[in-house]
């Protein structure tokens, strides 16, 4: 069994100026002989995030395109999240939910979650994110447990993205019905991760990079991955979170992994971002993430504009979120309490249902179930 600093010994290895010079010090033969393999790994994923690549940005969103039909057809997976509170006890600087904003809080009661669930599934959902500010004495695994029970009955799954918890804490959870685990990094950039999070429990980086081990060593179905765009240089945080996903394929193998790609959006008391992403360096990172790994589950959610979600469907993207609420309550119980961040696509279901049919692709609500885990 991997002890809990595994990939802490790992992740050592690498130092940020040494792979921000790689990125940046790519040529455009570099791209060129990383765009002629069949099979890439993490250097040709430098590659195709470096800034020599953007003029090859047409032939990777062509290539990113054949390789996803081959491996997941012409389907978009739609799902939206549920929030159960905006309790918090940590400060992040760039969220609504921060400790230090004086905010109205609301938890879901049983009555109240059952009502958001009702919501959901009127809509047609049957994939559900369950997400919560971290507050460990309010919104804990006993509240998460007692949540997956309540929704199990009404969703084919049901994913958590809360706070860092351990492993039997995920064990407890994936036996009462957990399907798959969401926990980003925000940045992979130590100094940088601490002035964002000066205080509470996500301030511990380390606890949070092991985070994704303790997850593996339950056998959960999936796993998902990400850095907050915003933070700091896209370019050396997505490579640092290729590094992390390619330890984890390889370390928890019957696991597997998406990819997400939240933008920093507007929200009571946040900062700007210190780095700016244009979307055709979004495009870029999305085309190469799908090159490097086609098995890869790709998802984007509404913190995305119309425009851009509207083009990128058949461009190397599985899945996608549709009429999202971040506010606890948001679809009928309270849907005037405080947003974690502001969407930007706000159409309904049905709109987003449409959008994917009228670009040649098929919407698709429910594609797993538990039962056909041969490892459940």
């Amino acid at each position: 069994m991997l002890n809990k600093s595994k990939y802490q010994q790992v992740f050592q290895q690498y130092a940020w100026e040494d792979i921000k010079a790689t990125i940046y010090e790519a040529t455009a033969n570099d791209v060129s002989r990383s765009l002629g393999k069949t099979r890439l790994d993490v250097s040709d994923f430098m590659n195709l995030i470096s800034p020599a690549a953007e003029p090859y940005l047409e032939e990777m969103a062509f290539r990113s395109m054949q390789l996803t039909q081959q491996r997941f057809g012409k389907t978009i997976q739609l799902y939206a999240p549920l929030y159960l509170s905006n309790e918090c006890q940590n400060i992040c600087t760039y969220c609504g939910f921060s400790m230090d904003n004086k905010i109205k809080r609301k938890t879901l009661s049983d009555s109240e979650l059952l009502l958001e669930a009702f919501a959901l599934k009127a809509m047609g959902v049957n994939h559900v994110l369950l997400v919560s500010g971290e507050a460990n004495k309010i919104v804990d695994t006993p509240y998460f447990l007692h949540a997956i029970e309540l929704l199990r009955p009404h969703f084919a799954h049901i994913s958590l993205e809360v706070q860092p918890l351990d492993q039997a804490d995920y064990e407890v959870l994936q036996k009462a019905g957990l399907h798959s685990v969401l926990v980003y990094q925000e940045t992979y950039h130590q100094e940088v991760y601490k002035q964002y999070h000066p205080k509470g429990k996500k301030s511990n980086f380390s606890y949070r990079l092991d985070t994704p081990d303790r997850i593996g060593k339950t056998g959960i179905h999936k796993m998902g991955l990400g850095v907050l765009l915003g933070l700091e240089d896209w370019r050396i945080d997505s490579a640092l979170n290729s590094f992390h996903l390619e330890y984890l394929q390889k370390t928890y193998w019957r696991t597997k992994y998406s990819v997400s790609f939240p933008r920093l959006r507007p929200a009571q008391g946040i900062i700007e971002p210190n780095f700016i992403m244009e979307d055709r360096h979004l495009l870029q990172l999305i085309c190469a993430y799908r090159i490097w790994n086609p098995d890869l589950e790709i998802s984007l959610s509404t913190r995305e504009d119309q425009k851009f979600r509207d083009h990128i469907i058949p461009l190397g993207i599985t899945h996608m979120s549709a009429a999202s609420k971040t506010n606890p309550g948001g679809y009928v119980v309270d849907p005037e309490s405080l947003e974690q961040f502001e969407i930007s696509d706000e159409r309904s279901m049905d709109d987003i249902r449409q959008l994917i049919r009228t670009v040649g692709y098929e919407p698709v609500m429910k594609d797993w179930d538990k039962v056909y885990s041969s490892f459940a």
